[in-house]
């Protein structure tokens, strides 16, 4: 029996609902290069700030074939003096390594271009997150170095600064 190809990933404007996906990409082994897991309240706050980010930027569900398979997003920070967006992804463990975290990092780089608010878009994974750098790296980021970077707020890690030029066509 043939089997219909898989359609590729789409990203689906983040809403109420998708509070249990939150919770869902909260294990130690998703958040293992970010500090660990929230408890169920920076949870509730998390999911409060996706739903009101408006014109600071915009969080998404990432869809394959019907299925919630992650998140991702970009809003708004300060990088270096400058204003700029930053992003930050999850997919769930028994999605990765099918390229779904790439594409749909190249998804976001057209939201934030399409938002036209800002020239740059930042992503700062732990420098050593192989799978993470290599997102960036598959969705034609451009490294620029590894920083010092809080996150969450108390935890240190050393990150790499991933970029997209925005203005570029």
């Amino acid at each position: 029996m043939e089997r219909s190809p898989l359609v590729g990933p789409s990203l689906v404007p983040w809403s109420e609902d998708d509070f249990e996906l939150l919770v869902a990409c909260n294990s130690a082994e998703m958040t293992a290069h970010l500090g660990g897991p929230e408890t169920h309240e920076q949870l509730v706050s998390r999911h409060r700030r996706y739903l009101d980010l408006e014109e600071r930027g915009r969080m998404f569900r990432i869809v394959l074939d019907g299925d919630a398979v992650g998140a991702i997003g970009y809003w708004e920070t300060i990088w270096r003096g400058e204003p700029a967006w930053e992003t930050g992804w999850s997919v769930l463990p028994w999605f990765q390594g099918r390229g779904i975290a790439a594409t749909a990092a190249r998804l976001v780089v057209r939201e934030a271009r399409a938002a036209d608010r800002h020239r740059q878009l930042h992503a700062f994974p732990s420098a050593d997150h192989a799978a993470s750098n290599g997102v960036c790296r598959k969705a034609g980021f451009t490294p620029g170095g590894e920083h010092d970077f809080e996150y969450p707020k108390g935890h240190w890690m050393r990150c790499n600064d991933w970029s997209v030029d925005l203005s570029a066509a």
